[in-house]
């Protein structure tokens, strides 16, 4: 069997060139999820982990799909190996299972952790730098109050947060923080 996954950070970013790829490459059934990746326990990336056995496949777009850092990601894809579960990233190729494979994947999660090192830190500057702007706010601006706000909320009047979030088509955290923001007015 060939499985794939496929993730992203936030619920703002989108899936599907991810998916797409992976179904270009074969792939049978698509694990995906919108979550950081901060912490290897994900629900469907854990639901994948347990279908796996020796043969199968699975693919990922990028290595940095398995974790953040080199330890999580070495904790999960040696282990596969190991079962002779087939591991492929679409922008490096398949992972093998030999002492050179091993060592060329610690260095690529080494360069991907370094990586992601460097932006934050690059973030952190850009922000200290901006901090000296005298103008400058800290945080997410405020939210002014438009009709598209109030009428989202009306909707509460008579539906469920779920049903309006659907009906609206806004998130149930987001009408939340509407509904607290109209109330202080």
């Amino acid at each position: 069997m060939i499985y794939g996954y496929a993730r992203v950070s936030t619920h703002g970013q989108d899936l599907s060139l991810q998916v797409e790829k992976l179904v270009q490459n074969g792939v049978e059934q698509i694990f995906q999820e919108k979550i950081s990746g901060k912490s290897v326990q994900r629900e469907q990336f854990q639901n994948l982990l347990q279908l796996l056995k020796g043969g199968d496949t699975v693919i990922v777009t990028k290595l940095d799909r398995f974790a953040r850092n080199t330890r999580e990601a070495l904790n999960v894809i040696e282990p596969l190996l190991e079962q002779g579960i087939i591991v492929k990233v679409l922008n490096i190729g398949t992972l093998e299972n030999s002492y050179l494979g091993k060592f060329i994947l610690r260095i690529l999660l080494s360069i991907a952790e370094m990586e992601r090192d460097i932006i934050i830190e690059r973030t952190t500057e850009g922000k200290d730098r901006a901090r000296l702007n005298p103008d400058f706010k800290e945080g997410r601006p405020k939210l002014e109050i438009t009709d598209k706000h109030r009428q989202a909320i009306a909707l509460l009047d008579d539906m469920t947060y779920f049903e309006a979030s659907k009906k609206s088509g806004v998130s149930i955290s987001t009408l939340h923080r509407w509904r607290r923001l109209i109330e202080e007015e």
